[in-house]
């Protein structure tokens, strides 16, 4: 029996904690989580889950004003109402999660926890030991080391506005800052987007992102590019926002110039684990220096994007490791990710500028998706699909500019991951008439036959 207050203590108790927390626990293991904030982290409470709850609306309008000259009225967003129902919504997840946690007798310990040793952690003056401890403490938003910094605000703040700016100035063209600006403009709000690159979303394909800032320009936005904010002031009537060269003056200004891990005052120098704004370093099996000591989530230092998904999977991971059931290093499956705008953009393993860069690996096929599919697609001309294959004929990679693109990148992951031929989606009867089974239509005659 162990000399341990538990068997496995998180620090933190959002994605990149609570699944393997429960994982563990179900095994029969004794578990704890430390939280200082709201039980289920950022996403749950002030990230992920708020936004696609306001996006539902935008999605609908989206989708009408596509049969606006047929006729049919393009319905107007109440966001004084919305937002009252994201509170209420969203702002039930904290006591529920708290609830389940204890349901699965996993004990939640409120404070900030910091290491004191290998298998000791202190919170606000009490101790806790435990054999494993796992870091999942998460990342918060950046903040421009500039004067006037304190009149900015963060993804957090713009998620629990109760009225909506009449103008916004967003800093960063990442995306957060793409897909508020594009839930502003649909509200008929002036929109200015401020980067010091020369485009926005750098790591999606230029192309889609080109169409994504022309229709945002055409719905009345301005986007400055290679422009860096050096300092805000605040004004009688407003706020103004000074680069090297221009100056731009909005209601409201809009931080979105990355995220920062939050591996201050967890004791991790005193240990030797190496950290840094980026995040915790670990090794393949998701160890830090101290092997006994796990990091999880958007605090892991890594190149993989930093997404639920992602975290739930090392969380999982690091749970199965622990019980034993793995001691193979960890391997992630391709990674989808989106930009929840208005339409979507989406990609999904190699990516677009890879593939075209390296013309002896793969081959690259761009399906004008929306213009042959109209009739089952709600009339989005403008989708389209590219989709990416290695020389055997295997699907490697896909990027999707459309409204249905969280659908579509869904199918097209499992594709990828179970390397799937032509003969394979020839075995299988989808339903019709949808755009999954126009996906299909497209993939067959390109995909490996068999």
């Amino acid at each position: 029996m162990s000399n341990y207050d538990y068997d496995v203590l998180f620090i933190g108790s959002g994605h990149a904690c609570n699944h393997g927390a429960i994982a563990l626990k179900m095994a029969g293991k004794k578990v704890a989580m430390i939280e200082e904030d709201k039980h289920g982290g950022t996403c749950t409470n002030y990230g992920c889950d708020a936004k696609i709850l306001l996006d539902g609306p935008f999605e609908y309008q989206e989708g009408f004003a596509r049969y606006h000259d047929l006729g049919m009225p393009t319905p107007e967003i109440n966001w004084k109402n919305l937002m009252a129902y994201k509170k209420k919504l969203i702002g039930a997840f904290d006591p529920l999660l708290g609830q389940t946690f204890e349901k699965y007798g996993i004990e939640v310990i409120k404070g900030h926890g910091q290491l004191t040793d290998p298998h000791t952690v202190d919170v606000d003056g009490k101790t806790y030991s435990a054999e494993y401890i796992v870091v999942g403490t998460g990342a918060r938003d950046s903040s421009l080391p500039i004067p006037g910094a304190e009149y900015m605000h963060h993804s957090k703040d713009f998620l629990d506005l109760d009225e909506m700016p009449d103008s916004l100035l967003f800093v960063g063209a990442g995306v957060i800052s793409m897909e508020f600006a594009s839930m502003a403009l649909a509200l008929g709000k002036k929109v200015t987007v401020i980067d010091f690159a020369p485009r926005a979303l750098a790591q999606y394909p230029e192309d889609y992102v080109a169409m994504m800032v022309k229709k945002m320009e055409d719905m009345g936005a301005t986007f400055a590019f290679n422009q860096s904010v050096s300092k805000v002031e605040k004004e009688a009537d407003g706020y103004v926002a000074y680069t090297q060269d221009q100056s731009f003056k909005a209601d409201y200004i809009v931080e979105g110039t990355g995220r920062v891990a939050n591996v201050e005052n967890l004791g991790l120098e005193a240990l030797g684990i190496e950290a840094s704004r980026r995040g915790i370093v670990v090794n393949d099996h998701l160890q830090t220096a101290v092997p006994n000591i796990f990091a999880s989530g958007d605090v892991v230092d890594k190149k993989i994007p930093k997404l639920t998904p992602t975290a739930e999977f090392e969380s999982n991971y690091i749970a199965y490791s622990i019980l034993g059931l793995t001691t193979d290093p960890i391997v992630y499956p391709v990674i989808p990710n989106l930009v929840f705008t208005l339409p979507r953009i989406a990609q999904v393993g190699v990516s677009v500028d890879e593939a075209k860069a390296h013309p002896e690996l793969y081959k690259v096929h761009r399906v004008p998706f929306g213009k042959v599919n109209e009739w089952v697609n709600n009339r989005e001309t403008e989708a389209d699909y590219t989709f990416i294959l290695d020389q055997e004929g295997y699907l490697v990679g896909a990027a999707v500019y459309s409204a249905e693109a969280a659908m579509v990148l869904d199918f097209l992951t499992l594709v990828i991951n179970k390397k799937m031929t032509a003969r394979d989606l020839s075995s299988m009867i989808f339903a019709f008439p949808t755009q999954t089974y126009q996906v299909v239509f497209a993939l067959k005659p390109i995909l490996k036959r068999a």
